[in-house]
């Protein structure tokens, strides 16, 4: 951690816990050794009936079992997306080194990124309500239809008291959800906070998907996700959990606990264009990546990695892949770019997995490789083929959501 950074000490913004549930691997240890051996979670989906779909892949959690992290008075009372959560949260704080105490837990708290909720509960209490009535409905299903469930069930679960709030903002809800969670550690409104995404699959939510034609193969060609490939075809369905633990680096110091990495930057935008469209220029990504090395203190050419929000589709590819064309045009050593939705799909709220990615990443000085690309549409130092090692300072976590909305974050070491 640089200790030259121009900002004092106590309003500086350290990761220092890690927690995952995520289709290839739960825990660090697991999605660590698969991340960067280039490993994919992508494979027929198995939880639902594709049959219907032209669409039949999906990255899906396996291997995952709740009551290894869960309390059993709360188990029951949890539904996929809630244990995901609650989990990872306990990770994320054991790996932090924190314990919740009478003293701590009404400064700590949670702030969540999901986009879409629990679909496979919501599904299910509204056939139910509507084919067999409200005195039919299990009184349980209701609860975890809001979308602050798990966030709820999760500070229960955990025992914090501190704030506890849901960020539903599209493809960038975990990437909005950190940031401001980010200020909240500045503002010295909480001494911990715990803040990433969480989405799961369902059957809704993939019907969703197909009917805006937004799965790969829908359009023709072998079903497959390709970041920033000449072939792409469309996305893959995916879910999972990534949970960061944040503090100030004053509380870190003073605690002995060694931080992964600082969040020196964030940088929020839109370009808006059609709810389910993308901007037809780069001026927003251009725009919203400015204002996070603004907030950094660095430029572009300071950035030796971006983790970007590619996962396949034909027109945000392209478009984010000409935009770091146009970002890093100056910069005498281009730096190296990689996706992590090619093994382990788009969630929508994976931002908090890849956090929790690009803290590894920073830790260890590895990039992991863009799993699925074969033939690059663009001369972009992309990683492909397999993991690179490279001594990183500044990387850059992008957020890019349909309806042009953008967020970006600036990790240091």
């Amino acid at each position: 951690m640089d200790k030259n950074r121009q900002m004092d000490n106590a309003r500086r913004v350290v990761i220092t816990g890690i927690g995952m549930v995520t289709p290839i691997g739960v825990g660090k240890e697991e999605f660590s050794r698969r991340l960067f051996a280039g490993g994919s979670a992508i494979d027929t989906i198995k939880s639902f009936d594709t049959a219907a779909f032209p669409s039949h892949l999906g990255a899906e959690v396996t291997n995952f079992t709740p009551r290894d992290f869960i309390s059993v008075k709360n188990l029951r009372r949890m539904d996929k997306i809630a244990l995901m959560t609650a989990a990872s949260a306990r990770m994320a704080l054991d790996d932090a080194g924190v314990k919740i105490t009478e003293g701590n837990r009404d400064r700590t708290g949670i702030i969540l990124g999901t986009a879409f909720g629990a679909t496979d509960v919501t599904l299910q209490f509204a056939s139910t309500l509507l084919t067999e009535g409200p005195a039919l409905v299990n009184p349980i299903l209701v609860p975890n239809t809001v979308m602050n469930a798990p966030a709820g069930h999760t500070s229960i679960e955990l025992g914090f008291r501190g704030i506890n709030t849901t960020v539903t903002h599209f493809a960038v809800s975990a990437e909005t959800a950190i940031a401001y969670a980010a200020a909240e550690i500045r503002r010295g409104t909480a001494d911990f906070i715990l803040t990433g995404g969480v989405d799961i699959l369902s059957k809704f939510y993939y019907e969703v998907l197909t009917r805006f034609h937004a799965l790969s193969a829908q359009n023709g060609g072998p079903e497959a996700c390709r970041p920033f490939d000449e072939d792409r075809n469309g996305t893959i369905a995916g879910e999972g959990c990534g949970i960061i633990c944040l503090e100030s680096l004053e509380s870190a110091m003073a605690r002995g606990h060694k931080p992964y990495c600082e969040i020196t930057g964030e940088g929020m935008g839109s370009c808006p264009t059609k709810p389910t469209g993308w901007p037809e220029n780069t001026d927003g990504i251009k725009r919203t990546f400015s204002r996070a090395l603004k907030n950094a203190g660095i430029n572009a050419t300071s950035i030796q990695a971006v983790s970007a929000a590619a996962q396949g589709s034909k027109v945000l590819d392209a478009l984010e892949a000409q935009a770091y064309a146009e970002i890093f045009a100056d910069a005498e050593n281009k730096p190296l770019i990689t996706s992590l939705k090619g093994a382990i799909g788009e969630s929508f709220s994976g931002g908090g997995i890849r956090a929790c990615a690009l803290a590894l990443s920073l830790e260890k000085n590895i990039l992991p490789p863009v799993v699925g690309l074969v033939n690059p549409l663009r001369p972009l130092a992309f990683v492909s083929g397999a993991k690179k090692e490279i001594e990183i300072n500044n990387v850059a976590l992008a957020g890019i959501s349909f309806g042009g909305t953008y967020a970006y974050l600036i990790f240091s070491n």
